[in-house]
């Protein structure tokens, strides 16, 4: 099978089948729009069709601490409509909200908040037409502390949002920490409850029991866990939050996340958790199994140029569906108005290490790759960065005479500059280089990011850094690397935003 099947950071995917198109739809914590969904024919090349969140209020990511947001989305459709649950609770967000759309590519609603206290919301419907939303649960101690609960389940009126019942306890795993990510599914009349467990990192696994009811009781499977990479070498670390599917030929898969990490301990990720897919097989006695996630065999370039209208533009935003910005929607950092064929950023005397910092930017999506980015900056100061959170970035920032290159690691930062003659317009560089396979790479090195400036028409290198820095294992962030321009004071034009990349072979 295709893996991964949507590289870069796109987490804890979800996935439903209508006839015989599938819909995925993943995880975007701090970043807007929110919620991407995309469409496949055949679970092995996908498209993105739209984002759930596209206008203000439907989600509360504008004030979300890093690493809060929306986690998690599960989508599903029933009686003629496509239905999804997430939490957006952490921070200033809404709480555990309910979506719905006639067509997946949107537009979906405004929401509905859901009366339940938990995270990664599944929502299931019995042949009785009862909605049920299983949770991994949450509590409060009575020193206000929160508490977890493990997974539970409420009757909901879908309508309102309202739920009918307490919360009840289900099946919470095999032991392992954090039972989270629920999914419920009735096959040939017996209930099957999927839940992930043992953390997202290293331990992460997918466990699976089975019942009666959607209520349970569950009996776990005497073969779990279904999948985990938790004591193997394999490429692919970190499986687990998984979501089954049937095909239309009557097989079944599962999409679930992982890691791509590099070095000999295979300690670093790059880009983050991605979303594969694998195989399900059933047993005699009715049991699911999963093959382990391997990476295939592909490794064809990838180019894109993400450029900016020469007319106002006709759509909501006008911007490439592929961009996204921090705790805002692009059109609330660039104007695409102002001069054409160009996106205008405004600078407000902040740089990255803000919490909403004057930035665009696409998701590295292969382990090598070069991001370039053409940029004026005669009127004003910025230039392109690789950003895991405020806390850990690579940026190269130009102003008509100098170019500076600062690695920043958690308050540790480390900068390079040179003075440039090329004036108002530069065009700068990152460069993603893994080491190659087969070498022994000592240390924690994953690959390495170089920062370059072209001048006088020839590229000159700034300085490199080691992009362990820059992985999700270092950050301990559930997102990836995002990449793209930025201004930090007055006026930043950006013509084009450049990608190349490609797979290792393995």
């Amino acid at each position: 099978m295709r893996n991964p099947l949507i590289p870069g950071f796109h987490p804890d995917p979800s996935v439903c089948r209508v006839d015989g198109t599938y819909y995925l739809v993943t995880s975007t914590f701090e970043y807007l729009p929110g919620i991407p969904v995309f469409r496949s024919d055949d679970l092995e090349h996908v498209e993105l069709i739209g984002h759930v969140a596209v206008r203000d209020g439907q989600l509360g990511t504008t004030g979300v601490p890093t690493g809060g947001g929306t986690w998690a989305p599960t989508i599903r459709h029933h009686d003629g409509r496509f239905w999804l649950v997430v939490p957006d609770m952490m921070g200033t967000g809404r709480g555990n909200v309910l979506f719905t759309a006639d067509d997946p590519a949107g537009p979906w609603s405004d929401g509905v908040v859901m009366d339940v206290f938990g995270i990664d919301p599944d929502i299931a419907w019995d042949a009785d037409g009862t909605c049920y939303v299983t949770m991994s649960g949450l509590g409060i101690e009575d020193d206000g502390s929160m508490k977890h609960l493990g997974i539970t389940q409420v009757r909901l009126d879908p309508e309102t949002g309202a739920a009918l019942s307490e919360p009840i306890p289900l099946w919470s795993g095999t032991g392992g920490m954090f039972p989270e990510a629920p999914h419920l599914y009735e096959v040939d009349g017996t209930w099957f409850l999927m839940i992930a467990e043992g953390g997202t990192e290293r331990g992460h696994s997918v466990t699976i029991a089975r019942g009666p009811s959607p209520e349970g009781p569950f009996e776990g499977a005497p073969h779990n866990p279904l999948v985990t990479a938790r004591g193997s070498d394999r490429a692919v670390q970190n499986t687990g939050h998984g979501d089954l599917v049937q095909r239309a030929d009557g097989t079944w898969a599962m999409v679930l996340l992982g890691t791509r990490p590099r070095s000999m301990t295979r300690a670093f990720a790059p880009m983050g958790r991605e979303t594969f897919v694998v195989p399900v097989t059933w047993d005699d006695a009715g049991w699911p199994h999963a093959e382990p996630v391997l990476l295939d065999d592909r490794h064809a370039p990838v180019e894109r140029t993400i450029t900016f209208p020469t007319e106002a533009p006709a759509a909501l935003d006008g911007f490439d569906g592929e961009v996204v910005a921090v705790r805002a929607f692009p059109r609330d950092v660039a104007d695409l108005t102002a001069r054409p064929g160009w996106a205008r950023l405004t600078g407000r005397g902040v740089g990255m290490a803000d919490e909403h910092p004057v930035f665009l930017g696409i998701r590295q999506c292969t382990e090598a790759a070069v991001v370039t980015v053409t940029l004026d900056v005669s009127a004003g100061v910025g230039g392109l960065t690789m950003r895991y959170d405020e806390h850990t970035h690579l940026d190269v920032e130009a102003t008509a005479d100098l170019v500076t290159m600062t690695m920043t690691a958690r308050g540790l930062q480390q900068s390079w500059a040179r003075p440039r003659t090329g004036g108002g317009e530069v065009r700068l560089r990152v460069v993603a280089d893994p080491p190659p396979v087969g070498r022994s790479v000592l240390g924690s090195s994953c690959d390495r990011l170089t920062g370059l400036v072209e001048d006088g028409g020839a590229w000159v290198e700034l300085g490199g850094v080691d992009g362990a820095f820059l992985s999700s294992d270092f950050t301990e962030s559930f997102t990836g690397r995002v990449v793209g321009p930025y201004a930090r004071e007055g006026v930043v034009d950006v013509r084009a935003i450049e990608y190349t990349g490609q797979d290792v072979q393995r």
